[in-house]
């Protein structure tokens, strides 16, 4: 028995077992997709971003190792410290390009923000875990208060980007918990009627010397750009021009690999992170970013697949609010690499060029892998 667990095949099945197979073949797909547009988007980063793919693939297996309800006894701990770390942040963090986002920890500098994507989701499944059963409106306002303390930490260094994203993570499990659309709809309708009054207003809002309440000065560049990028178009309007002619140009079939004109001519900026989808566009057409959009959604009705038959409620949860991180991260990128979303800072998931990023959504990978594995070993 003790020679039969040593054997080679006996440690890859050990290796194998917290691996679900469908998430993992789609996940190939995307990271064997991100490698075919690197090489001609940005060649000179393949070896960076291999080792970066290594970090989060075994991220991402560490998560799958640790049961689900092991994972959310760390919720609360991991809550704190990300909150202690944010704090820590304004007051003792590095500024860079006009943020302090960075906090230096010895050998090292980490993005505590980032850490918020994964425990936010966590604690508050594990809250609503502790309410089930008795989940009343309080709960849903406890929920909203340890949602708005980290995304304000966020949002004052400034991060809009990761604020969105937290954001969105934390409101995926506070509406899977039974949010009432009466509460919803409201905040949805005056959401539509600030674009609204933006777009139709858009000329004179964007006038030099106007403040947007809440708001710095140069998110409201990013706005006034969406709506007019010509006014700045060798500045500020730069990106979104370039992109959407990337996009455009590249018709149904594309100009072929690594043949972008707007790629290999640098006209394109930011084409191995944000923008890489414009290469897509540019390069492999309609049909290129059809076959990248049913690889997402396959991801997605996996991640959906496992959260509805996940075990528990806090499992259930989590799992539908990593699956619509998913769809968040990719709508945000595309939308604004289209133009039609203000320029974030957003990456296309599995694909952009970076670790930080690829090792969050790797790390939700695992965690969805983990909740799979804990149905399977649950009595029936």
């Amino acid at each position: 028995m003790t020679e039969s667990r040593f054997h080679p095949l006996g440690l890859l099945r050990a290796f194998l077992r917290p691996i679900d197979p469908q998430l993992m073949l789609i996940l190939g797909a995307l990271l064997g997709y991100a490698y075919f547009l690197m090489i001609s988007a940005s060649p000179d980063r393949l070896e960076a971003q291999a080792i970066n793919t290594v970090v989060a693939l075994a991220a991402m297996w560490v998560a799958a190792t640790i049961s689900s309800q092991r994972m959310l006894s760390l919720a609360l701990p991991l809550y704190i410290v990300g909150v202690v770390l944010l704090v820590a942040v304004e007051l003792f963090g590095e500024v860079s390009k006009g943020a302090q986002r960075w906090l230096h920890v010895g050998v090292t500098r980490i993005q505590p923000s980032e850490l918020m994507k994964i425990a936010m989701p966590l604690m508050l499944a594990w809250y609503f875990q502790q309410r089930e059963g008795q989940i009343a409106f309080r709960d849903f306002i406890v929920a909203g208060l340890l949602l708005v303390v980290p995304v304000g930490l966020i949002l004052i260094q400034p991060d809009l980007g990761t604020s969105l994203l937290v954001t969105a993570a934390g409101f995926y499990v506070i509406f899977f918990a039974g949010l009432s659309w009466k509460l919803i709809v409201p905040v949805a309708l005056v959401g539509i009627i600030g674009i609204g009054s933006i777009v139709a207003f858009g000329d004179t809002l964007c006038q030099p010397g106007v403040d947007w309440y809440g708001m710095r000065e140069y998110q409201k560049h990013r706005v006034c750009t969406l709506l007019d990028p010509t006014q700045d178009p060798l500045g500020k309007g730069f990106h979104i021009i370039q992109s959407t002619i990337a996009i455009g140009s590249g018709g149904v079939l594309g100009k072929g690999w690594m043949a972008g004109t707007q790629t290999h001519l640098a006209f394109l900026p930011e084409r191995h992170t944000d923008f890489i989808f414009a290469v897509l566009a540019e390069e492999l057409g309609l049909v290129g970013t059809i076959v990248l959009l049913i690889i997402y959604v396959l991801l997605l009705a996996r991640g959906f697949q496992i959260s509805i038959n996940a075990p528990t409620l806090a499992s259930k949860l989590l799992g539908g609010a990593i699956t619509m991180i998913f769809f968040t991260y990719a709508f945000v990128n595309m939308g604004m690499v289209s133009g039609i979303l203000p320029v974030v800072g957003v990456p296309l998931p599995f694909v952009s060029y970076g670790g930080t990023a690829l090792v969050t959504l790797c790390l939700g990978v695992g965690i969805l892998m983990s909740i799979q594995r804990s149905r399977l070993s649950s009595p029936k």
